[in-house]
């Protein structure tokens, strides 16, 4: 199967689905793959892509699925 098709199938099973936190955990991994992507790249971002990820942040704001700065801060001192 080449990946268009994969692509395609992967989109017609995600619209099936009626579980938020499955699709969170999906946006999650979405976004953490993005990510790496660009941390082992950081020169291929695209302006769409930049504009997407602006998109995204701004969505996320709104529907508040924020870390505020002082709970990161607690969970990065508990690395210690």
């Amino acid at each position: 199967m080449d990946l268009q098709t994969r692509k395609i199938a992967f989109v017609q099973e995600f619209l099936k689905l009626q579980n938020e936190e499955l699709i969170s955990a999906l946006e999650r991994l979405l976004h953490q793959k993005k990510t790496a992507d660009y941390q082992q790249n950081p020169g291929s971002m695209s302006v769409e892509q930049f504009n997407e990820d602006i998109d995204q942040a701004l969505d996320d704001a709104k529907n508040e699925r924020l870390t505020k700065a002082d709970d990161l801060k607690a969970e990065v001192n508990k690395w210690n």
